[in-house]
């Protein structure tokens, strides 16, 4: 848990940019504060005057200077809440920007190893919790100190002996706020996670809502929610006996201070000798002082929520970014790729899932890795694309270390079609075109028809317009598949790599998409990942995968007349498709 003087300043300087709202607030805030003394001031003169002495003057001018206080008040009040609004939205909208922002650029081994329930909850839910301790508890502390000393200097005025028993309250309050500041600072900690628990929950359970409709799978997600829920509620209601508890306990200290103040005024042992006027003044001054008192150390409350949040935000922001080197090299077109001894693992796992892998592939080349599930072909998909820097041995683009190159540098040489087709909630256009900065709605139609995909397009309801919906659920897989093939087709890189792109189809939609296939991989160098073998036969080479290590090289007839892995692979294949 990380200290209060690191983060609070931190979270400041989002408030920093909007320091003219914030002054105002401020300026508003402190004459707030030190308008709150003069209605007890009012009260001497009333009393005194008013009632006692029957004075025309201050019966006429006392009701007049109360209406033009509140009026004063009202609008001062409006301005710095106004003020506070505006500088508090711009807070939440920046940090929800940069940590939005920051995620997108983290790396994979990252979204591996986190939910995205977690991150929703962080950057909608978290954020809101931040922006109230970076402003709101700011504003609160400003006016509610300069309050606090308003009357305490109008107490000190009237009487510093009755004003000294008030402030030896304050040790008691001090000690009554640390204590709970820091039971509610820990508990938030575990709100935030439990929040983050039941966001991921609703998330799987939407996401996969036909799995759960079909596996009957009601019950046990109603369990597991309902107990995330409860651990929630119950971590609510832990919150709220700390919240609820700071205030009146020190409401009670702050009693003990009135009662002996009432006993020695009202004594005349003591020889105070106070107007009624001053009494009503004093003890009214003095019952204010509960009000900002209640607020400040309410606030303590509110302050460890939003840091017990902050702690969550800056996780996030102070993860490192995409590992990326500087562009020490410049690549014009694709020569040749090279992979030498390479091994791997994932972050999580400590099994070795790449073993000395060596191999090359040339201009030109189609070159296809094949291979049980499991065996690293993916992988090597993965390492290509640059979602992985962690590995051991050499890789090279055009003989230059992948080291000197920067992910931009290699990313823009690729074109990629995996069988986890990702399209967004956009139009069909603008899926295609993805990542361009302005859309070229001739070259969209013409990669649409070289992916056999222009018919179906021109026939939805706004065609190229067409809002597709999350990851396209208003599309088949097979319509998904080749607007993915339509967006390689647009960015036209020299490298296509294509990672299990058919094998989640049926067959007639895979002979369509093939057919797409072949018209993309002409006049390019082709890596092809494949599950199927009848789809690498006429590959330049075919690396065989197994358990993280090529076991096999050769060409379709080769690798059959050694009769080894792949043969064994391939036969199995077509027995199950004879069947």
């Amino acid at each position: 848990m990380r200290a209060t003087k690191d983060l609070y300043p931190r979270l400041l300087r989002y408030a920093a940019p909007y320091w003219k709202g914030l002054a105002v607030t401020i300026f508003c805030l402190i004459l707030l504060g030190l308008s709150e003394p003069l209605f007890p001031a009012l009260m001497q003169p009333l009393l005194d005057e008013g009632f006692a002495n029957k004075n025309p003057a201050y019966i006429i001018w006392t009701p007049v200077m109360i209406i033009g206080l509140f009026l004063f008040r009202a609008l001062i009040s409006f301005l710095s809440s106004y003020a506070s609004a505006w500088v508090s939205n711009h807070v939440v909208a920046d940090m929800r920007a940069e940590l939005f922002a920051r995620l997108i650029y983290l790396p994979t081994h990252f979204f591996d190893q986190t939910s995205s329930g977690a991150l929703t909850s962080k950057i909608a839910y978290d954020v809101n919790n931040v922006a109230g301790a970076a402003t709101n508890v700011l504003t609160t502390i400003v006016r509610d100190s300069v309050t606090l000393l308003g009357l305490l200097g109008w107490l000190m005025w009237i009487d510093w002996q009755l004003t000294m028993i008030t402030l030896a309250m304050a040790p008691a309050t001090i000690y009554i706020v640390k204590y709970f500041s820091k039971r509610i600072r820990f508990v938030s900690s575990k709100q935030q996670k439990s929040m983050a628990s039941i966001t991921k929950a609703i998330e799987e359970s939407s996401i996969g809502h036909k799995v759960l409709k079909m596996f009957d799978g009601f019950r046990q997600e109603i369990e597991k929610f309902t107990n995330l829920n409860q651990s929630q509620r119950q971590l609510n209601m832990r919150s709220t006996v700390a919240f609820s508890a700071v205030v009146p306990l020190s409401q009670l200290v702050a009693s003990f201070a009135i009662a002996a103040i009432v006993f020695i005024s009202l004594n005349p042992a003591f020889g105070n000798e106070m107007s009624a006027g001053t009494f009503v003044s004093f003890l009214t001054a003095m019952l204010m002082l509960l009000a900002p008192l209640k607020r400040l150390t309410g606030v303590t409350a509110s302050l460890q929520k939003g840091l017990a949040a902050a702690e969550s935000v800056f996780e996030i922001l102070d993860e490192e970014t995409e590992a990326d080197r500087k562009r020490l090299a410049q690549i014009v077109s694709f020569e040749s790729l090279n992979f030498e001894r390479v091994g791997f693992r994932y972050q999580s796992d400590e099994k070795q899932v790449l073993k000395d892998v060596s191999f090359s592939v040339n201009k030109g080349e189609v070159v296809a890795f094949v291979g049980q599930s499991g065996s690293g072909k993916t992988t090597i998909s993965s390492l290509i694309n640059r979602f992985y820097l962690s590995y051991t041995g050499s890789i090279t683009l055009n003989n230059i270390d992948f080291n000197d190159l920067s992910n931009h540098e290699v990313r823009k040489m690729i074109s990629w079609v995996s069988q986890d087709v990702r399209l967004f909630d956009f139009s069909i256009m603008e899926n295609v075109a993805f990542g361009a900065l302005v859309i070229d709605q001739e070259k969209v139609k013409a990669a649409l028809k070289a992916a056999n995909a222009l018919e179906f397009v021109e026939k939805m309801p706004n065609g190229l317009s067409t809002i597709i919906g999350q990851n396209g659920v208003r599309l088949s897989g097979g319509q998904r598949q080749r607007i993915a093939i339509a967006r390689a087709f647009y960015k036209d890189s020299e490298l296509l790599l294509l990672d299990e792109a058919t094998s989640a189809l049926d067959t007639q939609s895979e002979k369509e998409i093939q057919i797409a296939l072949d018209r993309l991989m002409k006049d390019k160098t082709t890596i092809v990942i494949a599950h199927r073998l009848s789809t690498v036969i006429n590959a330049t080479k075919i690396f065989v995968m197994n358990e993280g290590q090529i076991e096999e090289c050769g060409t379709h007839q080769e690798l059959i007349d050694k009769s080894g892995l792949y043969k064994k692979l391939f036969n199995t294949q077509f027995v199950n498709h004879k069947s």
